[in-house]
């Protein structure tokens, strides 16, 4: 079982990074199932392409109370947590520094701007950027909640040299995202 499992694996990573050809082709569908979002294939490790931007990913919660009142939590700076995460830690690990802002970049692929769900893959990195949004408020906030919102900020990046009193940079978006029911979550 276990060799038939890693030879499909191998097969379909094969079939995803490979040049197009009539069998990746014919089977697009079934490797893309398989290898994404958990094993995608590319090159940044060897050629990075850096953004251009910051982008600051907040979260919030709602809590549908039992007497019907709902509950809205403040914001909180996911981004932040990450950098805390990882700035004293010597050996970071690549998942640490980069899983919330890939999820992020392929679920802005695949939405556009207007946020509408356009294909399966769409809304599995809807599902995928929502899980890791509610996880990570989870371990950081008691309480319970049902519903999550993203908020993405994005600013330019600083000017190398930039002095220390000047005002912060001017927002280049602020993108708010609908709320989004997440199976319930908290303490």
């Amino acid at each position: 079982m276990c060799v038939v499992a890693t030879l499909v694996h191998v097969g379909a990573v094969f079939l995803h990074v490979a040049p197009a050809n009539p069998v990746s082709q014919r089977y697009s569908r079934q490797v893309d199932a398989w290898v994404y979002p958990l094993f995608e294939q590319n090159w940044r490790l060897f050629a990075p392409n850096p953004d251009s931007v910051n982008r600051r990913v907040m979260v919030r919660t709602a809590h549908t109370a039992p007497d019907g009142s709902v509950g809205v939590s403040p914001w909180t700076d996911l981004t932040a947590l990450d950098r805390a995460a990882v700035e004293h830690d010597p050996f970071p690990s690549h998942t640490a520094q980069n899983l919330l802002r890939r999820a992020w970049a392929s679920y802005a692929d695949t939405h556009g701007t207007d946020d509408t769900s356009r294909s399966p893959r769409a809304v599995m990195m809807q599902k995928y950027l929502s899980n890791i949004a509610a996880e990570r408020v989870a371990g950081h906030r008691a309480g319970t909640f049902e519903f999550i919102q993203l908020r993405v900020v994005t600013l330019p990046v600083a000017a190398p040299g930039a002095a220390a009193g000047r005002r912060p940079p001017t927002p280049v978006d602020n993108r708010l995202l609908p709320w989004w029911k997440v199976t319930a979550h908290g303490k």
